[in-house]
């Protein structure tokens, strides 16, 4: 298709969704050394970053224990016998020019349509007694959830330097560089209110311990700014909602009670910090979205509740209308799936999944929780992704399992891998994307259940492409590949087109058995249109990071109402059809490239 009506529409459709840049990117250069030998390649050349502009400084001290943290558990002081609560002052250098990078909406459209492969940063700005039980050595109360550290450790001080030590220790750049040097290209970032700042916590139960809080904003744009210098997407999620959204100590508090819903003081508190976050990460390059909620109890109130929300962070300032807003399902899938079906803008379902946390979990045989999720589950999910328009994530799952669960297999670990292998296929076919639980916790390096680092090449696969294969790492086969994705072009004949449509399944089953030589001109053409933009995105999205379009029907719908009038009025399902056609052959064009 060169005609200049095509072109034409093209570059509507992609300067409407800010990718017209993308069709001319270069393909990265690699030179050869001058003994005609491959230069050595890092993780940027593999993954794709360094097209986010000049980076702001993320140093923070000399030491960067990145992925050796869990070397030996972690303690904010000398800890001896008679002195476990002893905190060593911790006065690191001030945090500068913690500012978000330029904004690329180029770069940021990529980010927020691609697949996401991810993992979460559970606990590092949200703390659970299970997975950083030091943090908690001389916590108050309880001794559970992030309040009874603000509140403890003798002082609010001290527990300042706790968490500031924490916050700059438990994860580094070196790991953002490892997840993108093995394909993971997002991660879900949990915060709670009181990570906004002091100003956040006023009327709440973090009131009295509000100047613990005085550098943890800047901290938590540092990490998003140490995302971003690795290629990496960040989903922000709102852990814990002040007045509590579960009643659950990873919200934040531990006297177990729900607060939020039905209270407007607690409700009213939570819409500001919705609107701080609208105002402040609508424009940021790397933040794929705002998850509204984590894990809320399905109160009859909830689906207003993110409707509120959603129309003001909607209506908060310029960007607000092109920022995905994720929401959690409250473990009601088809009850929120539904929900997602009335909309049409880019709200996103989020479902997690676990097999641990009930009686009939804990007594059912690993083998047979696999074929759970090969079976239904993997229905369910199907059925919940089709109404949810492709917008559906599992934004946690691990491989975790009971012993006893465990205990009745002939390999244990074979058992392991099975389960958390077949969850990573079904997730990744069922969804738009999916976030492991988690990437770090003390004690790592025995829990291949809960710790992503220590599953990797174990219970997991040593890479994580959206492409299933990773890219070549020898430099002269990477620049061969960069090559041939950049010299992919769409079949110049209509005729070849419209017989690559003839022989798709997705065109017979999307329109009850019409085929290109039965329809209309109109439709004809839509359908031409459909295919050539479908395999102009593979190409566009494979040149950014190796990406895959994730978030499908969202980015056709949002295409449509970009181009306006260039596609007939009600030959839209015709072009919808063939651009999942030629997606779907670009991408096979690229497969072949890596295999």
């Amino acid at each position: 298709m060169a005609s200049s009506m095509y072109v034409e529409k093209f570059t509507t459709l992609l300067r409407a969704l800010s990718l017209v840049e993308g069709t001319y990117k270069p393909f990265p250069s690699n030179p050869l050394a001058s003994n005609s030998t491959a230069s050595p390649m890092d993780y940027s050349n593999v993954y794709g970053s360094g097209f986010l502009g000049t980076p702001v400084d993320t140093t923070f001290n000399a030491s960067d224990p990145g992925l050796s943290y869990n070397a030996t558990p972690f303690y904010p002081g000398d800890i001896g016998a008679d002195t476990r609560c002893a905190v060593v002052s911790y006065d690191p250098p001030p945090l500068v020019n913690q500012t978000f990078w330029s904004f690329d909406s180029v770069t940021a459209t990529i980010y927020r349509y691609r697949r996401q492969q991810s993992v979460n940063l559970g606990s590092w700005f949200v703390q659970e007694n299970w997975m950083v039980p030091s943090l908690f050595t001389c916590a108050s109360g309880p001794q559970s959830a992030e309040i009874d550290i603000a509140s403890g450790w003798g002082s609010v001080d001290n527990a300042r330097a706790v968490l500031e030590r924490h916050w700059d220790a438990f994860i580094n750049q070196t790991d953002f560089d490892y997840l993108a040097s093995i394909g993971i290209n997002t991660v879900r970032l949990p915060i709670g209110y009181w990570s906004l700042g002091p100003t956040f916590v006023t009327g709440t139960p973090f009131e009295p311990y509000a100047s613990v809080y005085t550098n943890s904003w800047p901290r938590v744009v540092r990490a998003i700014n140490m995302a971003a210098q690795s290629g990496i997407g960040v989903l922000v999620d709102v852990h814990g909602a002040a007045g509590s959204q579960n009643g659950q100590s990873h919200s934040g508090i531990s006297d177990g009670q729900t607060r939020l819903f039905g209270s407007t003081t607690y409700t009213d508190k939570t819409m500001e910090i919705f609107m701080f976050l609208a105002d402040q990460l609508q424009n940021v390059t790397n933040v794929v979205g705002v998850e509204i909620l984590n894990e809320p109890n399905d109160a009859p109130d909830l689906s207003g509740f993110y409707t509120k929300a959603i129309t003001a962070m909607r209506q908060r300032s310029t960007g607000g209308p092109n920022l995905p807003l994720y929401i959690h399902d409250g473990f009601n899938l088809e009850k929120y799936s539904t929900y997602l079906a009335a909309r049409s803008d880019f709200v996103v379902e989020d479902h997690h999944s676990y097999f641990v946390f009930t009686p009939a979990d804990e007594s059912e045989p690993a083998s047979q929780h696999t074929g759970d999720v090969k079976g239904p589950i993997s229905g369910d999910l199907g059925t919940a992704d089709t109404k949810d328009r492709d917008n559906l994530v599992i934004g946690e799952w691990s491989c975790a399992l009971t012993d006893q669960s465990l205990s009745t297999q002939r390999d244990p670990d074979e058992a392991r891998r099975q389960f958390c292998t077949t969850q990573m296929g079904v997730y990744t076919n069922m969804s738009a994307g999916w976030s492991f639980w988690s990437y770090n916790k003390e004690g790592c390096d025995t829990d291949q259940g809960w710790c992503f680092k220590a599953a990797v090449g174990k219970s997991l696969p040593n890479t994580f492409f959206s492409y299933a294969k990773p890219p070549p790492t020898d430099a002269a086969a990477l620049q061969r590949a960069y090559a041939a994705v950049a010299s992919m072009t769409v079949p110049e004949s209509q005729s070849d087109i419209l017989k690559r449509l003839q022989n798709s399944p997705t065109m017979a089953q999307g329109l009850n058995g019409t085929t290109p030589w039965n329809m209309t001109a109109a439709q004809q053409a839509s359908s031409i249109d459909g295919y050539s933009d479908g395999h102009q995105t593979a190409k566009i999205f494979t040149q950014y990071g190796w990406s895959r379009l994730g978030f499908v029907e969202q980015y056709i719908r949002d295409s449509l109402n970009a181009m306006g009038g260039f596609i007939p009025q009600g030959t839209e399902e015709y072009y919808r059809i063939g651009f999942k056609v030629g997606l779907a052959d670009g991408e096979g064009v690229v497969a072949a490239v890596l295999a």
